[in-house]
């Protein structure tokens, strides 16, 4: 276990370096060398049974630090956190950050049990884009099901502001959603959404401000422009109303579409989701979609949306790209939007 944890933290590091998080990546690469020492990040971890990557356990550590930050546990810690100071040094926070972990422990094991939830609410253009692409030859109205929603940001995803370099989508708004778009644009359609609904294993409640400020640990804390994009969305969502029922996605997708209306179109969507739950339990998710596809009519069509790993939707191994996609019925054809990144700093539209 030590060698896989010892590579997941290098694999995680290089990545928070490439989505442009030097402090995560220091972080991470400090927590590594702590562990192969024998400090108190091997402590922590010496009872960790379970594959390190799949468990993301690099963010689960570095989300425990910046939470003590948001709930000032630590307030030395959080002077010298980037909310706090601009010209901030890994050799200032670790010193902290692992004598926090030293007097805390029990704290810290309880955080780190809980999966990373980031709800990163710029994959809502890579949807868009598959949402546009549906709407271009279907004008009805629309029922949307979210699965693996965690608190819900991306359920308000028709009320964000769009803007990429060459179009733009919807009205002004306190949410900003931009990214660097290449290729063709979407078809800019109307999307007449009537009703929706989402579940999650384990949805975090934005009103309760533990669980927020849980939610927003997760988002690195040397980028300003995503802490700033979540509290839009968490305060928009707020005055919405957004609403995630507690469910297995396979048992809840079976029983929505089994009871799916037949005057309107639906849309079942995810984002970074597919790859965490067991391959039982996505094999029943995959299933629950291609029978109700199978009961599709011209009038009541079914779209699958999906923004997901390479790896899981086309078997390509070790392929850092996600894939935009969708696949609608009746017919069940599938076409590919594009390509980008699991932050979407980027879109490759085909």
């Amino acid at each position: 276990m030590k060698e896989k944890i010892l590579a997941h933290f290098a694999e995680q590091a290089m990545y928070c370096d490439m989505f442009g998080s030097a402090l995560t990546a220091q972080l991470i690469r400090r927590m590594s060398e702590d562990y192969e020492q024998g400090g108190p990040i091997a402590a922590l971890l010496k009872d960790w049974s379970t594959n390190p990557r799949a468990d993301a356990l690099a963010l689960r550590l570095a989300g425990y630090f910046h939470h003590a930050v948001l709930i000032n546990r630590d307030p030395e810690l959080a002077a010298h956190y980037p909310s706090s100071i601009a010209n901030w040094t890994i050799d200032d926070i670790w010193p902290l950050a692992r004598a926090l972990l030293e007097r805390e422990p029990n704290t810290a094991a309880a955080f780190i049990r809980s999966a990373p939830q980031t709800n990163e609410t710029r994959r809502s253009i890579a949807l868009l884009a598959a949402f546009l692409h549906f709407a271009e030859n279907w004008r009805g109205e629309i029922d949307m099901l979210e699965i693996g929603a965690s608190a819900g940001l991306n359920m308000n995803w028709d009320l964000y502001t769009y803007k990429t370099k060459s179009w733009a989508w919807g009205a002004e708004g306190p949410v900003q959603i931009n990214t660097d778009w290449n290729g063709p644009p979407p078809p800019l359609a109307d999307i007449n959404v009537r009703t929706r609904a989402a579940c999650d294993l384990n949805p975090l409640d934005i009103s309760d401000e533990r669980e927020r400020l849980q939610l927003k640990s997760y988002i690195w804390p040397d980028q300003p422009e995503r802490l700033a994009r979540f509290d839009g969305a968490v305060a928009l969502a707020r005055e919405t109303g957004v609403h995630v029922e507690r469910a297995d996605a396979a048992e809840w997708l079976a029983q929505k579409l089994s009871a799916r209306a037949t005057d309107a179109a639906t849309i079942v969507y995810h984002s970074v989701f597919l790859q965490y739950p067991p391959r039982a339990a996505r094999e029943a998710i995959v299933n629950a979609i291609t029978e109700a596809g199978a009961r599709a009519t011209e009038h009541a069509p079914l779209a699958w949306v999906r923004l997901e790993p390479e790896a899981l939707t086309d078997g390509v191994e070790n392929s850092p790209r996600m894939v935009i996609d969708i696949t609608t019925w009746p017919g069940a054809t599938r076409h590919i939007i594009g390509y980008t990144d699991g932050h979407v700093r980027a879109v490759y539209a085909l």
